[in-house]
């Protein structure tokens, strides 16, 4: 009975200390994850503000709700609406996330699945390029769609990614293609399938928590990119997202209505923040299993 009594209070004992460190854990993350979303909460609310209340007030709840900010952010104050930037700015970002997902897809099931001379070289070649700074290659690419007659157009910005210009995408999918057994491979060859038909029978499937998390990544630097658009878009009937909320601070007037370009900002993030909730399992599973090597 006393062995019992004694067994008993060991595991009450352990049961408090595991509640105790549960509820400190918890209440540690929680903190944290205020402070790290209070940032967001408090651009929504200042959307509702008026310029003053957002230099004079840290509290993220608006003295009242007023959706005038959204509706005169999205019409702008040139001939164009937030209608037209938005569709501007997924006419060249869904396209690259396209050619990006196929180009890289083939990139990395060669180096996943062949064997050919000067392999490694290749390799290594492609990985090295991940260091290099996109800076030193802005120059001359301007110069090549200068001459090509292609500036003021999405081409120089979508190009780039039908030859698989990312190496990081096509490390994650190759860490992927490693991670998934050759003897799927050897199956389909034994039945009289192609290589062509093993990738896209048997390894698209398995790859697609790779290819959402790509598919994010790629979303996420396009939708937010400003330099490349600014560089090779003159047009403003042209012009994408990240560069009309440059456009919106104008400093000539003396006036900058914070209000509008907030809830302008905020409207830009959400297509990401969708997509990225959407797609949360798919991307948490692709990034842990990119670097499982089989």
């Amino acid at each position: 009975m006393a062995r019992t009594n004694l067994i008993s209070e060991v595991e009450r004992r352990r049961r408090r200390k595991y509640m105790i460190s549960a509820a400190f854990r918890y209440t540690l993350l929680t903190v944290v994850a205020l402070v790290m979303i209070y940032p967001i909460i408090w651009l929504v609310g200042a959307t509702f503000k008026t310029n003053n209340e957002i230099f004079t007030s840290i509290n993220f709840i608006p003295s009242k709700i007023d959706f005038t900010p959204y509706v005169n952010g999205w019409k702008t104050r040139t001939k164009f609406t937030f209608t037209t930037f938005f569709i501007n700015t997924f006419s060249f970002v869904i396209p690259k996330i396209l050619f990006c997902l196929i180009s890289s897809t083939l990139v990395a099931y060669g180096f996943a699945r062949f064997n050919f001379p000067f392999k490694k070289i290749c390799f290594s070649i492609l990985m090295a390029t991940m260091f290099l700074p996109s800076v030193v290659t802005r120059i001359p690419l301007y110069i090549l769609w200068k001459n090509l007659g292609l500036l003021n157009t999405y081409v120089p910005l979508i190009a780039p990614t039908v030859f698989a210009n990312e190496p990081f995408f096509v490390f994650m999918l190759i860490q992927f293609m490693r991670s998934i057994p050759t003897y799927l491979d050897e199956a389909a060859t034994i039945d009289g399938c192609n290589s062509f038909g093993i990738l896209t029978m048997f390894l698209l499937p398995a790859l697609k928590p790779a290819l959402i998390s790509c598919t994010i990544f790629q979303f996420v630097w396009s939708f937010n990119d400003f330099l490349g658009p600014l560089i090779y878009v003159t047009s403003l009937a042209k012009y994408p997202v990240s560069l009309a909320l440059k456009m919106s601070i104008d400093q000539s007037s003396g006036i900058v209505e914070w209000n509008q370009i907030l809830a302008m900002s905020f409207l830009a993030l959400l297509p990401a923040l969708i997509l990225f909730f959407c797609c949360q399992k798919y991307f948490v599973e692709g990034v842990t299993s990119s670097g499982v090597k089989g």
